[in-house]
C-alpha cells in the first residue's frame, strides 16, 4: 500500500490537447496524488484529454473536471464513462455539472431549471453504469430501452462541478463527490462542506463525500514575480463568475460585480487594474513555497481532501510541477492511502 499526495494537478485548458500527455507523465513521476483534465469550452475535449492523460500515466487517478450534463445527454456521458474506466479500471473519475454559464449560452443553453438537469443526468448515469435498463420521459432527458451493452465491472466515483447551495446539497443527495471551482477560499469549502453536510443527511446518506478542490497556482521563490505573474488570470476567471456563491460568500460580491459592469467588455481588464491584493492571498494559491504550502493546507483544513494545482503561466508547467514536488509537495497536510 502506499499514500497518494492529496496535492493534485489540474490540467490547464490553455495546455495544448498534443502536451497533455506529457506533462501529466511528469505529474506522476513527481509523486502527485491525482490529475484533472478539464473541460472549458472552446479549449479542449475533455473526454479525448482524458484519455490522453490515462494512457500516458500508470496508475494516478484521473479526474473529469466537469463534464456538462447539457452538452450531452446521459446516455452518451454514460457510454463514455464506461468504456474510460473499462480500459483503465479503477482510475476513473468523471464529474458532471453545467458549465460556465457565458460559455454554454454561446451553444443556445439556457436550461429553465439547473437542478432539474443535473438530477436527472447524474441520476441515469448512475444507474445505466451499475447496469440498468432506462426507459422513462423525464422534465430534460428521455431514455427508450437504453442500456450500456459494455458497462463497466464497478461504478466509477461520480463527481458533480457545482457552485451554489441548493447545487450543494444535490451533490451532496446524488453524488460521491464534489469538484471545486478556482477562487475557492477556506471560507467557501468550510460552507460547502456544510450545504454536502445537508445533501447526505436529506438523503440518509454516511458515506464520505470527497472534495477535490481546484486552485490556480503561482509559485516562484521571488513571491513578488509568482503573484504577478497569476493577476490577469484571477481577473479572467473573477470575470466568468462575478455572481457566483465564490465571491458572496468571501464577500466581495457587490465589489466585483461594480468591477464588471463599469468595465464592460473589458470587465476582466477592469478587475485586474483595480482588485486588492487580498484577493490574490485568498483566492488563488501564489507566493514563494512556503505562502503556497500555508494556503494548501488551510484548504486542506477547511474541508478538501485534495487541492488540485492549476499551474499559471501555462507555458512554464514543468518548472512549476518540478520545484513544487521538491519545495511544497513534501510539505503538504494529510494522505490517502491507496
Amino acid at each position: 500500500m502506499q499514500t497518494r499526495s492529496p496535492l493534485g494537478l489540474t490540467m490547464s485548458s490553455l495546455l495544448p490537447p498534443e502536451r497533455l500527455a506529457e506533462v501529466a507523465s511528469l505529474a506522476e513521476r513527481h509523486g502527485f496524488g491525482e490529475i484533472w483534465p478539464v473541460e472549458d469550452y472552446f479549449f479542449y475535449g475533455g473526454v479525448a484529454g482524458t484519455m490522453s492523460v490515462l494512457g500516458a500515466t500508470t496508475g494516478i487517478p484521473v479526474g473529469i473536471g466537469v463534464l456538462s450534463a447539457l452538452a450531452r445527454h446521459p446516455a452518451v456521458l454514460a457510454m463514455e464513462v464506461a468504456t474510460m474506466e473499462r480500459i483503465h479500471p479503477g482510475r476513473v473519475w468523471p464529474g458532471i455539472g453545467l458549465g460556465v454559464p457565458s460559455w454554454i449560452e454561446q451553444m443556445g443553453y439556457r436550461p429553465t431549471s439547473p437542478v432539474s438537469v443535473l438530477r436527472e443526468s447524474v441520476t441515469a448515469v448512475r444507474r445505466l453504469l451499475d447496469g440498468e435498463e432506462l426507459t422513462e420521459v423525464g422534465s430534460v432527458f428521455t431514455f427508450d430501452r437504453v442500456k450500456l451493452v459494455h458497462p463497466p465491472e464497478r461504478r466509477p466515483p461520480i463527481y458533480m462541478g457545482v457552485i451554489g447551495p441548493k447545487m450543494l446539497e444535490l451533490s451532496g443527495s446524488i453524488a460521491d463527490g464534489t469538484v471545486v471551482s478556482v477562487l475557492a477560499s477556506a471560507a467557501y469549502v468550510r460552507w460547502l462542506r456544510e450545504h454536502v453536510a445537508a445533501g447526505q443527511a436529506a438523503a440518509g446518506r454516511t458515506d464520505h463525500h470527497r472534495v477535490a478542490t481546484y486552485a490556480l497556482y503561482s509559485v516562484d521563490h521571488d513571491s513578488a514575480r509568482a503573484k504577478a505573474a497569476i493577476r490577469n488570470v484571477t481577473a479572467f476567471y473573477l470575470g466568468a463568475v462575478p455572481r457566483s456563491s465564490l465571491v458572496e460568500v468571501y464577500g466581495i460580491g457587490p465589489e466585483l460585480w461594480d468591477m464588471v459592469t463599469r468595465g464592460g467588455v473589458d470587465a476582466a481588464a477592469t478587475i485586474d487594474r483595480e482588485m486588492p491584493a487580498a484577493w490574490l492571498e485568498d483566492l488563488v494559491v501564489a507566493g514563494d513555497p512556503d505562502e503556497c504550502v500555508a494556503k494548501i493546507n488551510a484548504l486542506i483544513e477547511a474541508g478538501s481532501d485534495s487541492v488540485c494545482l492549476y499551474p499559471v503561466p501555462t507555458e512554464d508547467v514543468e518548472r512549476i510541477i518540478e520545484l513544487t514536488a521538491r519545495e511544497v509537495l513534501p510539505h503538504v497536510k494529510g494522505g490517502v492511502t491507496a
